[in-house]
């Protein structure tokens, strides 16, 4: 088991305005690519002064329907590099080439939460062919949730450690939630869909469908079914119980987007299962002084024995 360096949730560590010193802000972005599945994948790339890939390293994945851009993750890499951790930060392709900023809802989805796993082993195999043999994975939300997935089910020796940061419980795939959202019940589209892809129409879409947060979208047979059938691994609690490396998980005091997140992973805090930090008055984003926070505590488990 690994050195419970912070305290579990029951008496959990909240921290505010925690005191670093950071260096000279020296590092730079840079955009890389690669191609996969006849896709062009990018990604951001930030070295720490002085750090190369042998060095830590972290593996950033964004949540849902936004990009390695976005003002949480931005600053996150620059706050890392800060303390002295270089990081890639990955855009999900969501089955568009090339894809920058955030996912047009006019946009047909024909994406799948899953593709994310392979997206992530995708870059994960680039960062050893560059001399990274130790890579500590991190994801935001459906990102932490797709993160965790990858981290019990696709582990290597590769995999150091793992960083969760507010991630997404089973309701984001709930009958409840999509009601609230949608305005009309999740079954009877969830069994069209289900029927459709059991029929080999997977790749037929469904019109004007409420589809995770956008109205009116065209959505595959098929990437409904993914999103909606319920699967254990749709919960992050769930995953944690089979992830073998050291993990932290970082909750926002003020979060209303996964409220019950600290109450279903209090049991495995309890048990020494994993790390848990509890960021005062942060909310689901992590932004200005809670992301600066967020960044020296990251850095500081993964340094720890």
């Amino acid at each position: 088991m690994q050195k419970r360096w912070l305290a579990p949730i029951l008496g959990a560590l909240l921290i505010s305005g925690v005191g670093y010193a950071p260096g000279t802000y020296a590092a730079t972005t840079q955009e890389v690519t690669q191609q996969q599945q006849g896709l062009t994948l990018n990604a951001n790339l930030m070295l720490a002064d002085g750090k190369g890939f042998a060095d830590e390293m972290v593996l950033l994945t964004h949540g849902t329907l936004t990009h390695k851009e976005r003002s949480t993750y931005a600053a996150l890499q620059k706050n890392l590099a800060n303390n002295g951790i270089s990081s890639l930060a990955i855009n999900l392709s969501l089955g568009l080439d090339n894809r920058h900023g955030e996912y047009d809802c006019a946009v047909p989805h024909t994406h799948k939460h899953t593709d994310a796993l392979n997206e992530i082993g995708y870059w994960m195999t680039w960062l050893q062919q560059q001399g990274a043999e130790k890579v500590t994975l991190m994801g935001h939300s459906r990102g932490g949730n797709q993160t965790a997935w990858y981290a019990a089910e696709r582990d290597s020796d590769q995999v150091a450690k793992v960083i969760l940061i507010a991630p997404a419980t089973g309701e984001q795939q709930s009958a409840k939630d999509y009601a609230d959202k949608a305005g009309k019940p999740l079954a009877p589209i969830l069994q069209q869909a289900q029927q459709m892809v059991e029929a080999g129409k997977g790749t037929q879409m469904l019109k004007d469908t409420y589809f995770i947060y956008c109205k009116d979208a065209q959505v595959s047979a098929a990437a409904f079914a993914d999103y909606y059938t319920v699967k254990g691994q749709f919960d992050t609690p769930t995953l944690l119980k089979e992830i073998a490396k050291p993990t932290l998980v970082v909750i926002g005091t003020a979060d209303d987007v996964v409220a019950d997140l600290p109450e279903k992973i209090a049991p495995l805090a309890d048990a020494g299962k994993i790390n848990v930090i509890s960021l005062e008055d942060a909310d689901h984003f992590f932004l200005d002084f809670a992301n600066e926070d967020l960044a020296a505590a990251a850095a500081e488990f993964i340094r720890s024995e």
